[in-house]
Formats: C-alpha cells, sequence, structure tokens
C-alpha cells in the first residue's frame, strides 16, 4: 500500500486522501494514517508546488554547479554537504558518481546573484578544490510535469 500511495502523491500532492482511499480499495483513515507514519519515518519529507516560473513577472535563474571536493577523514562527503545546504541560496544537493563530487542546485535573481554566491560562499569552503557553473536557460520538464507545451501550429496549409 505504501508503494501506491507514494507513486499517486508523488504525481500529485493535493490529491485527497478520499480519493487515495477509493482508488486503493481502503479506508480514509487507514490511508492518512499510512501517509502519517510515513511521514514520522521521513519517507515523506514535505510537499511542493512546481511553478512554471517563466509564467510569472518574477525573475529567477536557475543554476547547476558542479563541485569536486577533497572529503574529510572520518566524515566523508556528508559534513561537506552539510555545510552546502545550510545555505538559505540552495535548492538541492546531490553527492554524483563521475568526475565531480556534488551537484548544487540554487536560484537566484539574476546570474550575477548567483555568481557571487558561488564566488564568495560556495567556493571559498576548504574542502573545494572546483566548481563549474551551468545555468538553466529553459525548462522544458520538471519533476514530470511539462512545463512548455508545444505551440500548435495554426498555418493554413497551401497547396499548388
Amino acid at each position: 500500500m505504501r508503494e501506491k500511495i507514494l507513486n499517486l502523491i508523488e504525481k500529485n500532492s493535493r490529491i485527497d486522501i478520499k480519493d487515495v482511499a477509493i482508488m486503493l480499495g481502503k479506508t480514509e483513515i487507514e490511508v492518512a494514517n499510512e501517509i502519517a507514519a510515513m511521514e514520522k519515518e521521513r519517507i515523506i519529507c514535505g510537499y511542493h508546488t512546481l511553478i512554471n516560473w517563466d509564467n510569472t513577472k518574477d525573475e529567477k535563474v536557475t543554476a547547476l554547479i558542479e563541485v569536486k571536493v577533497t572529503p574529510q577523514r572520518g566524515l566523508g562527503f556528508d559534513k561537506i554537504a552539510e555545510r552546502i545546504y545550510n545555505y538559505e541560496e540552495v535548492s538541492a544537493v546531490y553527492l554524483m558518481s563521475g568526475a565531480f563530487d556534488f551537484t548544487v542546485l540554487i536560484e537566484g535573481k539574476t546570474m550575477k546573484e548567483v555568481s557571487k554566491f558561488v564566488f564568495d560562499k560556495l567556493a571559498t569552503l576548504e574542502s573545494v578544490l572546483s566548481t563549474s557553473t551551468h545555468f538553466v536557460l529553459k525548462k522544458y520538464k520538471d519533476h514530470g510535469t511539462i512545463l512548455d507545451h508545444p505551440k500548435k501550429d495554426e498555418r493554413i496549409m497551401v497547396t499548388l
């Protein structure tokens, strides 16, 4: 039942418990108790709204920053990750395989603001060896949701 609940609420966190219960053939109380238990166990860590900021008047810049670090003896990557994710600007931190160690996702109002964060805060951490910043130019799909539907071609077909 847990996996089915998780799949349903991952796609739509606003789905009504009553609807989940009907879909799973369970009572609302059973579903509510299971969700509460998963929240307590930190399986469910939060509920978020996906916003297409390109359709608002607010300017937002998203950047993915590749970070190469020297792990700390006895602590590995965890302590460095904690220092990074505690910055207010940071949306996500992922430990990666490959040529770099972390991917850090941040949002700012301007490219300059993002660059200042990297220059002043991230790159100056003693364990950080190098960074590489990639700015997101356009989001087409995020968290499984298509943000930019293709425009319908409304031109009239002309044949000769």
